[in-house]
C-alpha cells in the first residue's frame, strides 16, 4: 500500500531537496504540511510535483517570489496538471526571452569591454544599462 502523506526524510530524499530547504520552502508559502499528534511534518504526495516545478523555475533564474506567486495561482489541494505547467511557462516565457537577450547582450560586448578595461560607471552599458538620467550628467539627481 502506498502511503498518502510523505514524512520530511522521504520527501527530501524523493525530490532531492534537502530537508532544511523544505523548511524554508514551506515557511515562504511554496509548499504546505501537515503536522501529526506527535508535531512531525506530513506532506501531501502533490508536493513532490510542486517541487518539481520549483526545481525548474529556479534552474532557469526565476525568483522565489515570482515562483510563489505563479503557484498561488495553482489549486493547493491537487497535483499540479500539464496544463498548469503550460499555464505558467507561459507566463515566464517572456521573462526568459529578456533575459536571454541581456545576456546574450553581455556576451557580445563582455570583450569590448575586457578590451577597453574602463568599467565606465558613467558610460559602460554593461555597468550602468539602461541609465535615463545619464544626459544629466554624472552624480545623483535626486532628493
Amino acid at each position: 500500500m502506498v502511503a498518502k502523506e510523505l514524512g520530511v526524510g522521504e520527501l527530501a530524499e524523493r525530490s532531492g531537496i534537502a530537508v532544511s530547504a523544505l523548511h524554508f520552502y514551506e515557511a515562504k508559502g511554496l509548499i504546505h504540511s501537515v503536522r501529526t499528534s506527535g508535531n512531525q511534518r506530513r506532506y501531501a504526495r502533490s508536493v513532490l510535483r510542486r517541487l518539481a516545478v520549483i526545481k525548474v523555475a529556479q534552474r532557469v533564474g526565476l525568483p522565489l517570489a515570482d515562483i510563489a506567486r505563479a503557484l498561488d495561482a495553482l489549486p493547493s489541494g491537487r497535483t499540479p496538471t500539464v496544463a498548469d505547467w503550460r499555464r505558467l511557462s507561459a507566463a515566464w516565457k517572456q521573462e526568459l526571452e529578456e533575459r536571454i537577450k541581456t545576456l546574450t547582450q553581455l556576451r557580445d560586448q563582455l570583450d569590448g569591454c575586457i578590451g577597453c578595461g574602463c568599467l565606465s560607471l558613467k558610460a559602460c552599458p554593461l555597468r550602468n544599462a539602461d541609465d535615463e538620467m545619464a544626459q544629466q550628467g554624472a552624480g545623483p539627481h535626486f532628493d
